[in-house]
Order: C-alpha cells, then sequence, then structure tokens
C-alpha cells in the first residue's frame, strides 16, 4: 500500500470541555497518513493523477477552523469520514494533538485508523 501523508497541519479551533475553552481558540496539530496508490501519477508527473494534498489540506484546516467539538475524539472521526468520503480513500490514519492540554505534557491526543488497508 502507497501511502500520502500530512504532518503537523496546524490549525486554531474551539475544542474542549470546559467553559473556559468554549471561549477561546485553541491550536490542534493533525497528521495525517492516506492510502493511495501513486504509481499513475509516478508515471505521468500528474496531479490529476494522485491524491491531491494541498486539497485534502486545505478541506480539513477549513473544517477544523470552523468547527466547536467538545473531544478530541469526535474531531478525530469526523476528519476521518471527510476524507474517506470526499477524496475516495480506502484507508486512513489520523492523529489529533491538544498541546498543553495537561499540565506537565507536551501534548495528548489520540489516533484512530479507519477504512481497509489494502496491498
Amino acid at each position: 500500500m502507497d501511502k500520502i501523508f500530512l504532518s503537523e497541519l496546524k490549525v486554531d479551533t474551539i475544542i474542549g470541555i470546559w467553559e473556559w475553552e468554549r471561549r477561546i481558540r485553541q491550536t490542534v496539530v493533525i497528521d495525517l497518513e492516506m492510502s493511495a496508490d501513486i504509481a499513475k501519477a509516478a508515471a505521468t508527473d500528474e496531479v490529476a493523477d494522485t491524491l491531491n494534498y494541498k486539497s485534502v489540506a486545505k478541506r480539513i484546516q477549513s473544517f477544523v477552523a470552523e468547527s466547536s467539538f467538545q473531544l478530541v475524539e469526535t474531531m478525530a472521526e469526523r476528519i476521518a469520514s471527510i476524507i474517506r468520503d470526499e477524496f475516495d480513500v480506502d484507508w486512513v490514519k489520523v492523529r489529533v494533538n491538544k498541546p498543553g492540554a495537561i499540565r506537565g505534557s507536551k501534548a495528548v491526543g489520540v489516533i484512530i485508523e479507519r477504512g481497509e488497508r489494502t496491498g
């Protein structure tokens, strides 16, 4: 299986369960791995023949910036659904990291995988 990845996509959003978190924007950091058959794109050297990671990044940035979830778990699940449904991706791994959420820890978050691994 070939993969296309996006690393450390930073987006400011409303996220959290506490009242003070609902009043401010916090930065989340998103890492994505997506299954993609890149053989045709490698042969043709044409972006139309691959998963356009710029389009994925813009869609996820827009979605997350406009969202207001309480849980990073919900955010990760919705991101995975968008990527699978809108970009015809069979398998995706989503990591949502909320820096500074726990005192003494650099970051906390979730990692989910959705879909079938192929290849």
